[in-house]
């Protein structure tokens, strides 16, 4: 009952939205320049390419270079922190490079892979999985640095598998680590993606908003825009959120009592 007491009314939530976009609404119409089309002229040009069926092939494409890099970066990501994590000599060997890559530029990355493989999909991928590798290795590592010993024993003295051990000891102990990696990695992946395509991709997000960026029209970046955020927020809402509240079931009894 006391976690409930400081929680704002639920209309809260659901203010400042509708009052920036009636805001949105007048300021455009008051202006009436192609430069800030009002929110219907952008929902109408949002459904025409809806029904043209480009909304969904270019946002298909996107998805799916975000699912491949994300996968991609989120396994190799995660290896590598268990092993600087758990290992001080691998720690000290790869942090330098760590450092490096943490601190070069993504465009510098994407500029690097069209240059040395083309213009092709296999360069795209590398580029983003590259760019997220090092920030999830350093959230991974943290984790893996915080391992309670005393199961780690209690593992050894029940005989566990290393899958046991992987599945009941390391998995629960890392999901916090592993779930800010994962909410973390896709705020980054999306807004990589988009670069990769806007600079050597013909499909994909950002190569629309780059065709309607070149005949400044405002209103299919402002589709193309909202269309992406609702995809990203369903993403939030209907799949991280819930992971996230079944995995962290087990603290809510802990949290009653404090």
């Amino acid at each position: 009952m006391s976690s409930q007491a400081g929680r704002p009314p639920v209309w809260s939530y659901w203010l400042v939205l509708p009052l920036f976009i009636v805001f949105w609404g007048v300021f455009a119409w008051h202006l009436e320049s192609p430069l800030l089309p009002g929110p219907l002229q952008v929902l109408e040009t949002l459904m025409r390419e809806a029904r043209g069926g480009q909304l969904w092939f270019h946002l298909g494409a996107t998805l799916a270079r975000v699912a491949v890099a994300f996968t991609l970066a989120m396994l190799l990501g995660t290896f590598i922190g268990i092993v600087m994590g758990r290992s001080r000599t691998a720690n000290a060997l790869f942090d330098p490079m760590l450092v490096l890559l943490l601190n070069l530029p993504a465009l510098v990355t994407i500029i690097l892979m069209y240059v040395w493989f083309g213009l092709v999909e296999a360069a795209a991928v590398m580029a983003v999985v590259i760019n997220k590798i090092p920030n999830v290795a350093v959230t991974v590592r943290e984790g893996a640095r915080s391992l309670d010993y005393r199961l780690e024993q209690m593992a050894t003295v029940y005989g566990f598998t290393r899958w046991q051990r992987l599945r009941e000891v390391w998995v629960p102990q890392l999901f916090p680590y592993l779930m800010a990696a994962t909410r973390g990695g896709l705020s980054l992946i999306w807004k990589i993606v988009l670069v990769v395509e806007l600079l050597g991709r013909s499909s994909g997000v950002g190569f629309q908003l780059h065709l309607a960026f070149q005949v400044f029209d405002v209103a299919s970046i402002l589709a193309y825009s909202l269309a992406f955020i609702t995809v990203v927020q369903l993403i939030e809402l209907g799949l991280l959120q819930p992971v996230e509240r079944r995995a962290n079931r087990w603290r809510q009894p802990e949290q009653a009592h404090a």
